[in-house]
Protein backbone atom coordinates (compact mmCIF):
# COMPACT_ATOMS: atom_id res chain seq x y z
CA UNK A 1 0.00 0.00 0.00
CA UNK A 2 1.18 3.30 -0.95
CA UNK A 3 1.04 6.33 1.07
CA UNK A 4 2.74 9.79 0.40
CA UNK A 5 2.34 13.05 1.74
CA UNK A 6 1.49 16.86 -0.22
CA UNK A 7 4.75 18.98 -0.75
CA UNK A 8 4.24 22.74 0.12
CA UNK A 9 7.13 24.78 0.30
CA UNK A 10 9.84 22.00 -0.44
CA UNK A 11 8.71 19.89 2.37
CA UNK A 12 5.75 17.42 3.36
CA UNK A 13 2.92 19.09 4.38
CA UNK A 14 0.81 16.49 7.50
CA UNK A 15 -2.66 16.09 7.24
CA UNK A 16 -5.31 15.55 9.81
CA UNK A 17 -7.53 12.79 7.42
CA UNK A 18 -6.60 10.86 4.45
CA UNK A 19 -9.02 9.10 2.08
CA UNK A 20 -8.48 5.83 0.46
CA UNK A 21 -7.36 5.44 -2.96
CA UNK A 22 -8.53 2.00 -4.41
CA UNK A 23 -7.47 -0.68 -7.09
CA UNK A 24 -10.04 -0.70 -9.99
CA UNK A 25 -9.10 -3.73 -11.05
CA UNK A 26 -8.80 -5.90 -7.51
CA UNK A 27 -11.23 -3.24 -5.83
CA UNK A 28 -8.00 -3.84 -2.71
CA UNK A 29 -6.83 -0.83 -0.90
CA UNK A 30 -4.00 1.30 -3.37
CA UNK A 31 -3.13 3.18 -1.16
CA UNK A 32 -3.83 6.49 1.27
CA UNK A 33 -3.58 10.35 0.37
CA UNK A 34 -3.76 13.40 2.53
CA UNK A 35 -7.73 15.15 2.59
CA UNK A 36 -6.48 19.06 2.27
CA UNK A 37 -8.38 21.92 3.79
CA UNK A 38 -8.77 25.23 2.01
CA UNK A 39 -6.13 26.14 5.05
CA UNK A 40 -3.92 23.86 3.51
CA UNK A 41 -4.09 25.21 -0.11
CA UNK A 42 -3.81 29.05 1.38
CA UNK A 43 -0.01 27.81 2.66
CA UNK A 44 0.35 26.10 -0.87
CA UNK A 45 -0.09 29.66 -2.63
CA UNK A 46 1.68 31.28 0.18
CA UNK A 47 4.89 29.16 -1.06
CA UNK A 48 4.10 29.18 -4.29
CA UNK A 49 3.81 33.07 -4.24
CA UNK A 50 6.99 33.11 -2.00
CA UNK A 51 9.18 31.33 -4.21
CA UNK A 52 7.95 32.98 -7.61
CA UNK A 53 10.36 36.28 -7.54
CA UNK A 54 13.67 34.42 -7.22
CA UNK A 55 12.33 31.30 -9.41
CA UNK A 56 11.29 34.03 -12.52
CA UNK A 57 14.74 35.97 -11.34
CA UNK A 58 16.67 32.94 -12.82
CA UNK A 59 18.13 32.95 -16.29
CA UNK A 60 16.25 31.56 -19.12
CA UNK A 61 19.22 29.28 -19.56
CA UNK A 62 18.87 28.29 -16.09
CA UNK A 63 15.28 27.24 -15.83
CA UNK A 64 16.22 24.73 -18.71
CA UNK A 65 18.73 22.80 -16.94
CA UNK A 66 16.04 22.45 -13.62
CA UNK A 67 13.53 21.25 -16.01
CA UNK A 68 16.18 18.99 -17.83
CA UNK A 69 17.28 17.52 -14.15
CA UNK A 70 13.48 17.36 -13.81
CA UNK A 71 13.39 14.48 -16.68
CA UNK A 72 16.16 12.73 -15.97
CA UNK A 73 14.51 12.74 -12.11
CA UNK A 74 11.67 10.95 -13.15
CA UNK A 75 13.68 8.98 -15.99
CA UNK A 76 15.74 7.12 -12.46
CA UNK A 77 12.30 6.22 -11.49
CA UNK A 78 10.47 5.11 -14.46
CA UNK A 79 9.54 1.87 -13.07
CA UNK A 80 8.54 2.56 -9.59
CA UNK A 81 6.02 5.92 -11.32
CA UNK A 82 4.98 3.02 -13.72
CA UNK A 83 3.77 0.55 -11.02
CA UNK A 84 1.67 3.20 -8.88
CA UNK A 85 0.00 4.73 -12.05
CA UNK A 86 -1.03 0.83 -12.55
CA UNK A 87 -2.07 0.18 -9.03
CA UNK A 88 -4.48 3.39 -8.70
CA UNK A 89 -5.77 3.79 -12.45
CA UNK A 90 -5.89 0.06 -13.87
CA UNK A 91 -3.91 0.44 -16.99
CA UNK A 92 -1.76 -2.38 -17.57
CA UNK A 93 1.95 -2.01 -17.01
CA UNK A 94 3.16 -2.63 -20.70
CA UNK A 95 1.82 -1.73 -24.31
CA UNK A 96 0.61 1.47 -24.42
CA UNK A 97 -0.39 1.40 -20.03
CA UNK A 98 1.99 2.70 -17.32
CA UNK A 99 5.12 2.69 -18.87
CA UNK A 100 4.07 4.38 -21.69
CA UNK A 101 2.64 6.83 -20.06
CA UNK A 102 5.79 7.55 -17.73
CA UNK A 103 7.94 7.09 -21.07
CA UNK A 104 5.96 10.20 -22.61
CA UNK A 105 5.60 12.29 -19.86
CA UNK A 106 10.19 12.09 -19.68
CA UNK A 107 9.17 13.13 -23.79
CA UNK A 108 7.50 16.04 -22.52
CA UNK A 109 9.27 17.32 -20.05
CA UNK A 110 12.57 17.07 -22.18
CA UNK A 111 10.79 18.80 -25.40
CA UNK A 112 9.77 21.56 -23.82
CA UNK A 113 12.88 22.36 -21.45
CA UNK A 114 14.65 22.39 -24.69
CA UNK A 115 11.97 25.55 -25.80
CA UNK A 116 13.63 29.31 -26.17
CA UNK A 117 11.48 32.42 -25.66
CA UNK A 118 13.08 34.42 -27.36
CA UNK A 119 11.96 38.37 -27.45
CA UNK A 120 10.39 39.43 -30.27
CA UNK A 121 11.41 42.69 -32.11
CA UNK A 122 7.94 44.71 -33.56
CA UNK A 123 9.63 47.29 -34.63
CA UNK A 124 13.45 48.37 -35.21
CA UNK A 125 13.81 52.03 -37.02
CA UNK A 126 14.22 55.59 -36.99
CA UNK A 127 10.80 55.94 -34.96
CA UNK A 128 12.22 53.72 -32.65
CA UNK A 129 12.33 50.05 -30.98
CA UNK A 130 9.31 48.25 -30.30
CA UNK A 131 10.15 44.61 -28.31
CA UNK A 132 7.72 42.00 -27.38
CA UNK A 133 8.72 40.14 -24.04
CA UNK A 134 7.01 37.48 -22.42
CA UNK A 135 6.64 37.26 -18.52
CA UNK A 136 5.33 34.68 -16.46
CA UNK A 137 2.12 35.33 -14.36
CA UNK A 138 2.75 33.94 -11.28
CA UNK A 139 1.18 31.16 -9.54
CA UNK A 140 -0.29 28.78 -11.98
CA UNK A 141 -3.19 26.32 -10.09
CA UNK A 142 -2.71 22.71 -12.14
CA UNK A 143 -6.42 20.43 -11.70
CA UNK A 144 -5.74 17.03 -13.14
CA UNK A 145 -8.08 14.09 -14.19
CA UNK A 146 -7.73 10.19 -13.65
CA UNK A 147 -7.27 8.99 -16.95
CA UNK A 148 -3.61 10.09 -17.81
CA UNK A 149 -2.75 11.55 -14.25
CA UNK A 150 0.93 11.64 -14.82
CA UNK A 151 1.42 12.41 -18.50
CA UNK A 152 -1.21 15.45 -17.70
CA UNK A 153 0.34 16.97 -14.79
CA UNK A 154 3.24 17.07 -16.92
CA UNK A 155 1.72 18.93 -19.84
CA UNK A 156 0.59 21.16 -17.09
CA UNK A 157 3.87 21.66 -14.60
CA UNK A 158 6.84 21.89 -17.13
CA UNK A 159 5.62 24.77 -19.34
CA UNK A 160 4.35 26.77 -16.32
CA UNK A 161 7.54 26.27 -14.59
CA UNK A 162 10.06 26.76 -17.61
CA UNK A 163 8.58 30.05 -18.40
CA UNK A 164 9.10 31.26 -14.85
CA UNK A 165 5.43 30.48 -12.90
CA UNK A 166 5.31 28.02 -9.73
CA UNK A 167 2.61 26.09 -9.33
CA UNK A 168 -0.21 24.23 -6.84
CA UNK A 169 -1.19 20.81 -8.64
CA UNK A 170 -4.38 19.09 -7.47
CA UNK A 171 -4.41 15.38 -8.72
CA UNK A 172 -7.75 13.93 -9.25
CA UNK A 173 -9.01 11.89 -5.81
CA UNK A 174 -9.41 8.71 -8.23
CA UNK A 175 -5.55 8.62 -8.95
CA UNK A 176 -3.67 11.01 -6.27
CA UNK A 177 -0.80 8.62 -5.67
CA UNK A 178 1.80 8.18 -8.56
CA UNK A 179 1.80 12.30 -8.30
CA UNK A 180 2.26 12.93 -5.44
CA UNK A 181 5.12 10.58 -5.87
CA UNK A 182 6.22 12.79 -9.05
CA UNK A 183 5.96 16.11 -7.29
CA UNK A 184 8.01 14.67 -4.54
CA UNK A 185 10.95 13.51 -6.85
CA UNK A 186 10.53 16.79 -8.76
CA UNK A 187 11.44 18.91 -5.28
CA UNK A 188 14.60 16.83 -4.88
CA UNK A 189 15.71 18.94 -7.52
CA UNK A 190 13.39 21.88 -7.81
CA UNK A 191 14.07 25.05 -5.60
CA UNK A 192 11.64 24.78 -2.32
CA UNK A 193 7.86 26.09 -3.11
CA UNK A 194 8.47 26.14 -7.31
CA UNK A 195 5.90 22.90 -7.59
CA UNK A 196 3.58 22.35 -4.85
CA UNK A 197 0.90 19.62 -4.37
CA UNK A 198 -2.29 19.10 -2.97
CA UNK A 199 -4.80 16.20 -2.86
CA UNK A 200 -8.97 16.59 -1.76
CA UNK A 201 -12.38 16.16 -2.67
CA UNK A 202 -14.00 18.62 -5.56
CA UNK A 203 -14.20 21.23 -3.29
CA UNK A 204 -10.61 21.79 -3.32
CA UNK A 205 -10.97 22.37 -6.71
CA UNK A 206 -13.56 25.05 -6.47
CA UNK A 207 -11.59 27.08 -4.19
CA UNK A 208 -8.55 27.06 -6.45
CA UNK A 209 -10.46 28.59 -9.66
CA UNK A 210 -11.68 31.64 -7.33
CA UNK A 211 -8.18 31.79 -4.91
CA UNK A 212 -7.50 35.50 -5.55
CA UNK A 213 -3.73 34.75 -5.45
CA UNK A 214 -3.85 32.06 -8.30
CA UNK A 215 -3.07 34.20 -11.74
CA UNK A 216 -4.11 31.31 -13.77
CA UNK A 217 -5.89 27.47 -13.91
CA UNK A 218 -4.87 25.21 -16.45
CA UNK A 219 -7.29 22.44 -15.84
CA UNK A 220 -8.13 19.03 -17.93
CA UNK A 221 -11.34 17.13 -17.34
CA UNK A 222 -15.21 17.45 -18.22
CA UNK A 223 -16.44 20.19 -19.80
CA UNK A 224 -19.51 21.27 -16.93
CA UNK A 225 -16.39 21.20 -14.13
CA UNK A 226 -14.30 23.09 -16.70
CA UNK A 227 -17.63 25.31 -17.08
CA UNK A 228 -17.90 25.72 -13.31
CA UNK A 229 -13.97 26.85 -13.53
CA UNK A 230 -14.52 29.36 -16.52
CA UNK A 231 -17.67 30.86 -14.12
CA UNK A 232 -15.62 30.99 -10.62
CA UNK A 233 -12.35 32.22 -12.19
CA UNK A 234 -14.23 35.45 -13.79
CA UNK A 235 -14.14 37.21 -10.25
CA UNK A 236 -10.16 37.27 -11.18
CA UNK A 237 -9.86 37.75 -14.56
CA UNK A 238 -7.78 34.52 -14.36
CA UNK A 239 -5.89 33.17 -17.05
CA UNK A 240 -7.40 29.68 -18.73
CA UNK A 241 -6.31 26.75 -20.50
CA UNK A 242 -9.08 24.36 -20.36
CA UNK A 243 -8.71 21.21 -22.23
CA UNK A 244 -11.98 19.64 -22.00
CA UNK A 245 -14.23 16.56 -23.39
CA UNK A 246 -14.42 15.19 -26.55
CA UNK A 247 -16.92 13.07 -28.65
CA UNK A 248 -14.32 13.13 -31.68
CA UNK A 249 -15.72 11.41 -35.42
CA UNK A 250 -14.14 9.40 -37.49
CA UNK A 251 -14.94 9.30 -41.33
CA UNK A 252 -13.98 5.97 -43.26
CA UNK A 253 -14.16 6.68 -46.88
CA UNK A 254 -15.03 3.61 -49.64
CA UNK A 255 -11.14 3.87 -51.21
CA UNK A 256 -10.24 2.01 -47.51
CA UNK A 257 -9.25 -1.46 -47.08
CA UNK A 258 -11.44 -2.48 -44.07
CA UNK A 259 -8.48 -4.90 -43.15
CA UNK A 260 -5.67 -2.20 -43.47
CA UNK A 261 -7.51 -0.01 -40.71
CA UNK A 262 -8.91 -1.90 -38.63
CA UNK A 263 -5.96 -1.89 -36.18
CA UNK A 264 -5.71 2.12 -36.42
CA UNK A 265 -9.44 2.72 -36.06
CA UNK A 266 -9.40 0.03 -33.25
CA UNK A 267 -6.36 2.09 -31.20
CA UNK A 268 -7.65 5.13 -32.23
CA UNK A 269 -11.09 4.50 -30.39
CA UNK A 270 -9.89 1.88 -27.44
CA UNK A 271 -6.28 3.43 -26.27
CA UNK A 272 -6.50 3.75 -22.62
CA UNK A 273 -9.48 1.69 -22.83
CA UNK A 274 -11.12 4.37 -24.22
CA UNK A 275 -10.43 6.73 -21.34
CA UNK A 276 -8.79 9.57 -23.40
CA UNK A 277 -10.50 13.09 -24.27
CA UNK A 278 -9.14 12.86 -27.94
CA UNK A 279 -10.25 9.10 -28.37
CA UNK A 280 -12.33 8.37 -31.43
CA UNK A 281 -16.13 7.84 -29.97
CA UNK A 282 -18.25 7.92 -33.17
CA UNK A 283 -17.51 5.68 -36.33
CA UNK A 284 -18.72 7.05 -39.71
CA UNK A 285 -18.65 4.40 -42.17
CA UNK A 286 -19.41 4.91 -46.25
CA UNK A 287 -22.27 2.15 -46.63
CA UNK A 288 -20.44 0.40 -49.16
CA UNK A 289 -17.57 -1.07 -47.36
CA UNK A 290 -19.27 -0.87 -43.79
CA UNK A 291 -20.17 -4.30 -43.56
CA UNK A 292 -16.66 -5.29 -44.14
CA UNK A 293 -15.08 -2.61 -41.68
CA UNK A 294 -17.95 -3.46 -39.07
CA UNK A 295 -16.35 -7.40 -39.38
CA UNK A 296 -12.52 -6.55 -39.35
CA UNK A 297 -12.88 -4.75 -36.17
CA UNK A 298 -15.05 -7.54 -34.34
CA UNK A 299 -11.87 -10.07 -35.37
CA UNK A 300 -9.22 -7.64 -34.25
CA UNK A 301 -11.11 -6.61 -31.22
CA UNK A 302 -11.28 -10.60 -30.68
CA UNK A 303 -7.00 -10.55 -29.94
CA UNK A 304 -7.48 -7.92 -27.32
CA UNK A 305 -7.07 -9.11 -23.73
CA UNK A 306 -9.30 -6.91 -21.00
CA UNK A 307 -7.65 -7.73 -17.86
CA UNK A 308 -5.35 -6.76 -14.81
CA UNK A 309 -2.94 -4.40 -15.59
CA UNK A 310 -0.28 -6.39 -13.41
CA UNK A 311 -0.68 -9.09 -15.84
CA UNK A 312 1.65 -9.22 -18.87
CA UNK A 313 -0.84 -10.62 -21.03
CA UNK A 314 -3.53 -7.57 -20.63
CA UNK A 315 -3.76 -5.04 -23.55
CA UNK A 316 -6.19 -2.86 -21.68
CA UNK A 317 -7.43 -2.90 -17.87
CA UNK A 318 -10.54 -1.98 -15.86
CA UNK A 319 -12.33 1.47 -16.50
CA UNK A 320 -11.29 3.52 -13.63
CA UNK A 321 -14.15 4.22 -11.41
CA UNK A 322 -17.80 3.10 -10.82
CA UNK A 323 -19.07 6.56 -11.92
CA UNK A 324 -17.72 6.10 -15.14
CA UNK A 325 -18.33 2.58 -15.29
CA UNK A 326 -22.27 2.91 -14.67
CA UNK A 327 -22.23 5.59 -17.45
CA UNK A 328 -20.64 3.60 -20.01
CA UNK A 329 -23.16 0.85 -19.11
CA UNK A 330 -26.29 3.00 -19.48
CA UNK A 331 -25.30 4.52 -23.24
CA UNK A 332 -25.11 0.92 -23.94
CA UNK A 333 -28.07 0.07 -22.68
CA UNK A 334 -29.50 2.53 -23.96
CA UNK A 335 -28.43 2.29 -27.40
CA UNK A 336 -29.46 -1.44 -27.77
CA UNK A 337 -32.62 -0.61 -26.20
CA UNK A 338 -33.24 1.88 -29.12
CA UNK A 339 -32.91 -1.22 -31.70
CA UNK A 340 -29.28 -0.81 -32.48
CA UNK A 341 -27.00 -4.09 -32.90
CA UNK A 342 -24.61 -5.20 -30.83
CA UNK A 343 -21.49 -6.53 -32.81
CA UNK A 344 -19.45 -7.32 -29.76
CA UNK A 345 -18.85 -7.06 -25.71
CA UNK A 346 -22.58 -5.32 -24.23
CA UNK A 347 -23.85 -3.99 -21.15
CA UNK A 348 -22.20 -5.96 -17.62
CA UNK A 349 -24.45 -7.32 -15.38
CA UNK A 350 -22.24 -8.01 -12.07
CA UNK A 351 -22.86 -4.70 -10.04
CA UNK A 352 -19.05 -5.56 -8.37
CA UNK A 353 -16.21 -5.20 -11.49
CA UNK A 354 -15.12 -2.64 -13.18
CA UNK A 355 -13.75 -4.51 -16.43
CA UNK A 356 -15.91 -3.62 -19.11
CA UNK A 357 -15.87 -5.95 -22.79
CA UNK A 358 -14.97 -4.16 -25.85
CA UNK A 359 -18.21 -3.20 -27.12
CA UNK A 360 -18.44 -2.39 -30.75
CA UNK A 361 -22.73 -1.05 -31.93
CA UNK A 362 -23.72 -0.69 -35.37
CA UNK A 363 -26.36 1.94 -35.09
CA UNK A 364 -28.04 4.25 -37.87
CA UNK A 365 -29.62 6.59 -35.63
CA UNK A 366 -27.92 9.88 -34.71
CA UNK A 367 -30.30 10.46 -31.72
CA UNK A 368 -28.33 7.42 -30.44
CA UNK A 369 -27.52 8.31 -26.75
CA UNK A 370 -24.00 6.25 -27.70
CA UNK A 371 -23.55 8.75 -30.80
CA UNK A 372 -24.36 12.03 -29.26
CA UNK A 373 -22.37 11.87 -25.71
CA UNK A 374 -19.20 11.36 -24.85
CA UNK A 375 -18.88 7.52 -23.59
CA UNK A 376 -15.28 7.69 -22.73
CA UNK A 377 -14.97 4.01 -21.91
CA UNK A 378 -14.65 0.80 -24.05
CA UNK A 379 -17.49 1.36 -26.26
CA UNK A 380 -17.72 2.36 -30.18
CA UNK A 381 -20.98 3.11 -32.00
CA UNK A 382 -20.57 2.54 -35.98
CA UNK A 383 -22.76 4.33 -38.04
CA UNK A 384 -23.32 4.11 -42.02
CA UNK A 385 -23.57 6.53 -44.56
CA UNK A 386 -23.97 7.37 -48.32
CA UNK A 387 -23.29 11.21 -48.30
CA UNK A 388 -20.45 12.51 -48.15
CA UNK A 389 -22.23 16.15 -47.08
CA UNK A 390 -24.60 14.25 -44.73
CA UNK A 391 -21.71 12.93 -42.70
CA UNK A 392 -19.54 16.09 -42.54
CA UNK A 393 -22.97 17.77 -41.04
CA UNK A 394 -23.35 15.14 -38.82
CA UNK A 395 -19.60 14.99 -37.52
CA UNK A 396 -20.26 18.44 -36.95
CA UNK A 397 -23.30 18.27 -35.13
CA UNK A 398 -22.05 17.81 -31.64
CA UNK A 399 -21.20 20.72 -28.45
CA UNK A 400 -17.23 18.88 -28.91
CA UNK A 401 -14.89 19.72 -31.52
CA UNK A 402 -11.71 18.53 -29.45
CA UNK A 403 -10.45 16.21 -32.86
CA UNK A 404 -11.42 13.93 -36.12
CA UNK A 405 -10.12 11.84 -38.49
CA UNK A 406 -10.68 11.27 -42.16
CA UNK A 407 -9.22 7.78 -43.35
CA UNK A 408 -8.92 7.83 -47.12
CA UNK A 409 -6.39 7.11 -49.64
CA UNK A 410 -6.93 10.33 -51.20
CA UNK A 411 -4.77 13.09 -49.64
CA UNK A 412 -6.89 16.01 -51.49
CA UNK A 413 -9.90 14.92 -50.38
CA UNK A 414 -8.52 14.52 -47.05
CA UNK A 415 -7.83 18.02 -47.18
CA UNK A 416 -10.40 19.52 -48.45
CA UNK A 417 -12.75 17.61 -45.57
CA UNK A 418 -10.60 18.19 -43.06
CA UNK A 419 -11.27 22.07 -43.26
CA UNK A 420 -14.79 21.57 -42.96
CA UNK A 421 -14.58 19.82 -39.97
CA UNK A 422 -15.51 22.36 -36.56
CA UNK A 423 -12.78 20.63 -34.11
CA UNK A 424 -9.20 21.28 -33.17
CA UNK A 425 -7.54 18.66 -34.77
CA UNK A 426 -8.14 16.40 -37.60
CA UNK A 427 -5.57 13.18 -38.51
CA UNK A 428 -5.43 11.30 -42.00
CA UNK A 429 -5.62 7.35 -41.88
CA UNK A 430 -5.48 7.66 -37.51
CA UNK A 431 -6.73 9.32 -34.64
CA UNK A 432 -5.84 10.97 -31.59
CA UNK A 433 -1.64 11.05 -32.61
CA UNK A 434 -1.07 14.24 -30.48
CA UNK A 435 3.01 15.43 -30.29
CA UNK A 436 4.33 17.61 -28.11
CA UNK A 437 5.84 20.09 -30.66
CA UNK A 438 2.03 20.68 -32.50
CA UNK A 439 -0.54 23.02 -30.55
CA UNK A 440 -3.66 20.71 -29.20
CA UNK A 441 -7.05 22.02 -27.78
CA UNK A 442 -10.55 22.28 -28.94
CA UNK A 443 -13.05 24.53 -30.37
CA UNK A 444 -16.69 24.91 -29.32
CA UNK A 445 -17.29 23.11 -25.65
CA UNK A 446 -13.95 21.31 -25.97
CA UNK A 447 -12.12 24.00 -24.50
CA UNK A 448 -9.98 27.25 -24.30
CA UNK A 449 -6.85 27.77 -25.25
CA UNK A 450 -4.01 25.41 -26.66
CA UNK A 451 -1.37 23.32 -25.01
CA UNK A 452 1.44 21.70 -26.35
CA UNK A 453 4.28 23.16 -28.75
CA UNK A 454 5.67 27.13 -28.86
CA UNK A 455 1.99 28.06 -28.12
CA UNK A 456 1.38 25.99 -25.44
CA UNK A 457 4.44 27.20 -23.65
CA UNK A 458 3.51 30.85 -24.42
CA UNK A 459 -0.23 30.41 -23.16
CA UNK A 460 2.07 30.36 -19.26
CA UNK A 461 2.95 34.54 -19.99
CA UNK A 462 1.67 37.93 -20.55
CA UNK A 463 2.57 39.78 -23.02
CA UNK A 464 4.77 43.28 -22.08
CA UNK A 465 5.71 45.16 -24.85
CA UNK A 466 8.54 48.07 -24.07
CA UNK A 467 8.80 51.05 -26.38
CA UNK A 468 12.56 52.28 -26.68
Amino acid sequence: MYSFNNMVGGKTLSANASFDVINPSTHDLAGKAPLATSADLDQAVAAAAAAFPAWSGLSDAERQDYCHRVADKLEQHHEELARILTSEQGKPMAGMGSMFEIGGAIAWARYNAALEIPVEVLQDNDNGRVEMHRKPIGVVGSITPWNWPVMIAVWHIIPAIRTGNTVVNKPSPFTPLSTLRMIELMNEVLPAGVVNSLTGDDSLGAAMSSHAKIGKIVFTGSTPTGQKIMASAADTLKRLTLELGGNDAGIVLPDCDPAAIAPGVFWGAFINNGQTCAALKRLYVHDSIYQQVCDELVAFARTIKVGDGFDDNSDLGPIQNRMQFDKVNRLVRQSLELGSQLLLGGPVDDPDTLFFPITLIATDSASDPLVQHEQFGPALPIIPFSDIDAVIAAANDNQNGLGGSIWTDDQQQFRQLASRMECGSVWHNKHGAIQPDVPFGGVKCSGVGVEFGKEGLLANTNIQVLFL
